[in-house]
């Protein structure tokens, strides 16, 4: 049987892990966090993502548990809305619509379907050889016919396939997520711009409300605040902006600079592709 190591145990690497798994692969999922944490906020999954997690299963019980999209339009600052669209209009463009769950929920569907037994969690990768195929770890050495990088945007394999790439640059914007319950709030699904600024409000099941944020800042700024910081740059905005920034714990407002590569990656792989030649086999 064909063999895999996934570097990663994050959404990329748990569904990377079942899509292998799908095609008859001995997968092992690696993860350096001792164990998988409900973190994160709220995700948007659109129509191409839903139909990627069709053909690994579990479409369906993302569908279940998610909320729809519905109706969705563009806001200034003030309020005013700029333009509108529905679920019907994605799904008739795209066929499907995008949907609504928190990060933890997905994480939790996603290690259902790649098997937690395969999960080895409080491992860290120490070393990969992509000619032969070998990862070492603090806990021993693994080999593969394949080996995926699922190891975020400071990923150790990216640097070893590509050590003369520059790596990912700050983009000069931060980004700010929440969860907030929604109280009794009134949630109008919408993103409101400003003047370089943005503030996005999803409703997720559970009356849960998702926030997002974000707004140009020098890199690695702190504060000591961060709900206070958001109350003085969007605290004048429409409601019900103000109410949910003030409903939210600042312990769990999660902060993030955001960063991409500027310099396109020479490629994405090294080696044959898995889904188009039989590897060797064991």
């Amino acid at each position: 049987m064909a063999r895999a190591v996934v570097i990663g145990g994050g959404v990329g690497g748990l569904a990377a892990g079942a899509a292998l798994r799908r095609k008859g692969w001995e997968v092992t999922v690696l993860e350096r966090a001792p164990v998988i944490e409900p973190v994160g906020s709220g995700l948007a999954i659109a129509a191409n993502a839903l139909k990627a997690l069709d053909v690994i299963g579990v479409g369906d019980r993302v569908r279940e548990l998610a909320t729809v999209e519905g109706r969705f339009g563009l806001r200034r600052s003030d309020g005013r809305w700029l333009t509108h669209t529905t679920e019907a209009v994605a799904d008739a463009k795209y066929g499907d619509s995008v949907v609504l769950m928190s990060r933890a929920t997905l994480m939790e569907v996603l290690m259902d379907a790649f098997g937690r037994e395969h999960l080895h969690l409080g491992t860290t990768v120490t070393e990969v050889d992509p000619d032969k195929g070998l990862v070492r770890t603090d806990a021993g050495d693994l080999d593969a016919d394949l080996v995926v990088g699922a190891d975020g945007i400071n990923s150790a394999v990216r640097r070893t396939l590509f050590p003369a790439h520059p790596g990912p640059v700050y983009s000069g914007v931060t980004a700010w997520r929440g969860l907030v319950p929604r109280g009794g709030l009134e949630i109008p699904r919408s993103e409101s711009w400003g003047r370089g600024t943005v503030f996005g409000i999803h409703l997720l099941a559970g009356d849960v409300v998702y926030f997002y944020a974000t707004d140009v800042l020098p890199a690695g700024t702190v504060h000591a605040d961060e709900r206070a910081e958001l109350l003085r740059r969007f605290g004048d905005w429409h409601d019900p902006i103000p109410a949910l920034l003030r409903a939210a714990d600042p312990a769990r407002i999660i902060r993030n600079d955001v960063h991409y590569n500027a310099e396109p990656l020479p490629a994405f792989h090294r080696g044959v592709s898995p889904w188009s030649a039989t590897p060797r086999t064991r």
